[in-house]
């Protein structure tokens, strides 16, 4: 099992849910609203430094856990779909996931994911 995790700009997002929810086995998503800033730029003259620092831009988060077998689709997808070719498009990464339960099907005594 892993865990999937990106970054992206907004824009992208109703881009990505129809690229992933065709994928056979998608277990489904998290999606929260959140603010970043990349590291600065090498090649930006050293008083818009700041700027770029204090220049948090809007993005969001998205996290889903899935099976081996359709993990990396989905993190092919996830890197497909959100690239716009502008810095700052965002970061995907994924994790193994040592345990996982869905809480609303799991009965006591009963077998995890």
């Amino acid at each position: 099992m892993k865990e999937i995790k990106a970054v992206i700009r907004p824009n992208k997002l109703a881009a990505l849910r129809d690229a992933l929810i065709v994928l056979p086995g998608f277990p489904g998503m998290t999606v929260s609203k959140v603010e970043g800033c990349s590291a600065p730029s090498r090649h930006v003259a050293r008083n818009k430094i700041k700027d770029e620092l204090t220049d948090y831009t809007p993005k969001v988060r998205i996290e889903i856990v899935a099976p081996d077998e359709v993990a990396e689709d989905i993190f092919r997808r996830i890197t497909e779909v959100a690239q716009t070719g502008h810095y700052g498009d965002g970061l995907v990464w994924m994790v193994e996931v040592e345990r996982a339960a869905f809480i609303f099907k799991t009965m006591p005594g009963s077998p995890e994911l």
